[in-house]
């Protein structure tokens, strides 16, 4: 078992997000789950992430506030504990629309050739 304390985890700089601190929970550095990592990433009022296709799935739980989810053929606003699958190159943007912060646990696997 390998247990991380969030207040010792390192945080990391999310490509392409924006009002947005993140923290690596698993995987890559902060442990060795082989399969995929996990993030928590915090959005300040305004903040998010731009509308873009990754060859990745992932999936978001909101953990705190709200948070709204844009694919080409949808859009859903999350609260907390509520959750959504992005199946690889689905694009999509994620907005923070309210005035508090909002929090999201973030579920992915590596990428082909990243070093773990």
């Amino acid at each position: 078992m390998k247990v991380n304390r969030f207040a010792d985890v390192d945080g990391y700089e999310a490509p392409n997000h924006t009002g947005c601190a993140s923290f690596r929970l698993q995987g890559f550095d902060a442990s060795a789950s082989e399969n995929f990592w996990v993030g928590m990433s915090h959005f300040l009022p305004g903040g998010g992430c731009t509308h873009e296709a990754t060859p990745l799935e992932k999936v978001y739980v909101v953990t705190a506030g709200e948070l709204t989810v844009i694919t080409d053929d949808d859009e859903v606003t999350l609260g907390c504990h509520d959750s959504c699958h992005i199946p690889a190159n689905e694009a999509r943007s994620v907005e923070n629309r309210s005035n508090h912060v909002a929090s999201m646990v973030v579920v992915m696997p590596y990428p082909e050739g990243v070093e773990r």
